[in-house]
């Protein structure tokens, strides 16, 4: 056996249909495009959405909602997550840029220590926010929070 022997199985191919070669083929004349219509010409090609003139679903539906455009979005670092940084790798202070290293938040995004878990070690955490729970539960060990 070599490539020259290979060929697909029998019945696993076909040929295309041949459209629009003489009304002998069975498939000319209007060559399977039926009559007049946009579909029928040549270089047809539908939009996104149409829907043959009928209003388009997006334009039949309501608008709704909204969108603050100065929202700030915050990455979420439990307590849980820093007591385990810090016994890892036997950390005083956690800042952002430990953070960073970690591969915990990307450089770009801001931070918020929440509340979920507990202390066993007193830490000087720096990050953008602090939800009130951890803030408390950080300076109950006798860590420092501080606010960028």
């Amino acid at each position: 056996m070599n490539l020259s022997n290979l060929k697909p199985a029998a019945g696993s191919t076909k040929s295309d249909k041949r459209i629009g070669r003489g009304q002998g083929s069975g498939r000319g004349g209007t060559s399977t495009r039926g009559h007049k219509g946009a579909q029928s010409r040549s270089g047809y090609s539908s939009k996104l959405g149409f829907e043959g003139g009928q209003m388009p679903l997006q334009r039949r539906l309501p608008k709704f909602g909204f969108t603050n455009l100065k929202r700030v979005e915050y990455k979420g670092i439990n307590l849980l997550v820093l007591e385990e940084l810090a016994q890892k790798s036997s950390l005083k202070s956690i800042s952002v840029d430990t953070l960073i290293e970690a591969g915990l938040v990307n450089k770009n995004a801001r931070v918020k220590i929440l509340g979920n878990g507990t202390l066993s070690v007193a830490l000087k955490v720096t990050a953008h926010a602090f939800s009130k729970s951890a803030a408390a539960a950080i300076e109950a060990q006798g860590g420092k929070v501080t606010k960028l």
